[in-house]
């Protein structure tokens, strides 16, 4: 695979993904605990369209009303019922956040350092995006588990938790693309060990160029 894939930093990257509900916050919270840089999608999304920015009048444009609050916000969960029911509406959202979330990770990542970074990027699989990263480490669980503990979450019913782990890529893309995985099956306490181990294997990667998973 290319070393030219990754954009240049003075940290190599790792991207972080996983499925809804399996334990992307939980894991990342405990690299972070580590001292590792932690660079979140789903946050830097939130920055990109911010009161005031282009995009977020963009979005206004292109989406109406509906998106709007009373006070003038952007109702973010307005946006993603209408994205998620639509797939071309929802290609049409990721064709102006997405560009515009990676310029601003790649300042981030430029400008935060670190002897590795960690991104998390939910989509990173969906995006295709795997080039980018020196390894790629999925937090996987089965199915059956996201379906209850995203209904544990967020109250929704079984048909509506379902849709919403279709909406995403398969459990088996994600760990088709993966170099490193995390089974986030158990109890809490059985992630800091696992965290520590790939810690120690991401100090020692080179500084660019992506490394497989021969690379064990």
């Amino acid at each position: 695979m290319s070393a030219a894939a990754a954009p240049p930093s003075r940290a190599p990257w790792v991207g972080m993904t996983g499925g809804i509900a399996s334990g992307k916050t939980t894991v990342s919270n405990l690299f972070a605990a580590l001292g590792v840089p932690v660079l979140d999608a789903d946050l830097i999304a939130r920055q990109v369209v911010a009161a005031g920015t282009p995009l977020r009048a963009q979005l206004f444009e292109r989406f109406g009303a509906a998106i709007r609050t009373s006070e003038g916000e952007l109702d973010r969960a307005a946006l993603g019922r209408i994205v998620f029911e639509n797939a071309s509406l929802r290609h049409e959202l990721e064709a102006l956040l997405h560009p515009a979330i990676r310029a601003r990770t790649e300042q981030l990542a430029a400008q935060t350092g670190g002897a590795y970074q960690l991104h998390v990027v939910p989509l990173l699989v969906e995006a295709g995006a795997a080039e980018r990263y020196s390894r790629v480490l999925v937090v996987d669980c089965p199915e059956s588990l996201q379906v209850q503990r995203l209904r544990k979450r967020t109250g929704l019913s079984d048909s509506a938790a379902h849709a919403m782990l279709a909406a995403q890529a398969s459990r088996a893309a994600r760990l088709a693309a993966a170099d490193d995985v995390i089974l986030n099956d158990g109890p809490p306490e059985a992630l800091p060990p696992l965290v520590a181990a790939l810690h120690a294997r991401y100090l020692q990667l080179p500084v660019y160029g992506r490394v497989g998973p021969q690379a064990q």
